[in-house]
């Protein structure tokens, strides 16, 4: 294999890990706060709002719902707005980022569900308030939860970012399908699922070591 194909290879994988990257802590700092909304202000909740919450939650199942490449497609003009052009890296970010956000806030909803009743009933009962609960007692529970929902949210990303390479996203995926699939080289087609894949249990490996690290029962 050539030198500039290494380097092809090289720089296509450091796309996908800035795509990643990026993506994932701007939906982490969205999502996670969404999460939480979408569980508080449920009904019995403590801060009981049902008509806000009917509201986010139909807003965050439409964006579940759609299918990535359609929901790239569709917000091509929202993306060029926003960056400048409909290609690329950092193109490819604003779709990810946006179909990721709602994942990550039912993953989190999900977590905060697994919380016994009773840590809340007591924090109220000594006279904690919602910021108190939230920030003293429902992150701090959920915190493993967190993480894991956090860790599949980057490996779906991953191969998101992979399938953004069929519409010029850049990428690993980008890279596989010029040089692999349209010029039909095998090798470069392995090489790329091989990296993907070391990528996956890298992220995979992190999510569970962080997990473990949280679970303080």
């Amino acid at each position: 294999m050539s030198g500039a194909m290494l380097e092809l290879i090289l720089e296509a994988t450091l796309d996908t890990l800035y795509m990643v990257a990026v993506s994932g802590l701007i939906s982490a700092a969205l999502g996670i706060p969404l999460g939480v909304l979408l569980y508080v202000t449920r009904p019995r909740q403590i801060l009981e709002q049902p008509a806000l919450n009917g509201v986010l939650g139909v807003i965050t199942n439409i964006g579940r719902s759609v299918p990535f490449i359609i929901l790239m497609v569709a917000i091509i003009p929202f993306t060029r707005a926003l960056v400048g052009s409909s290609i690329g890296t950092n193109a490819a970010v604003v779709p990810l980022t946006i179909a990721a956000i709602p994942f990550v806030a039912r993953l989190v909803e999900g977590a905060l569900n697994e919380i016994s009743p009773g840590l809340v009933e007591a924090a109220q009962s000594m006279g904690a308030t919602p910021w108190q609960i939230i920030t003293k007692v429902l992150l701090p529970e959920a915190r493993g939860g967190i993480f894991t929902a956090l860790t599949v949210t980057i490996v779906t990303l991953v191969s998101y970012s992979a399938m953004a390479g069929a519409v010029g996203g850049g990428g690993l995926g980008d890279l596989g399908i010029r040089y692999g699939y349209n010029r039909f080289n095998p090798t470069i087609m392995l090489i790329t699922v091989v990296i993907l894949v070391v990528m996956v249990q890298g992220f995979q490996s992190l999510g569970d070591y962080l997990v473990r690290k949280s679970d303080h029962k």
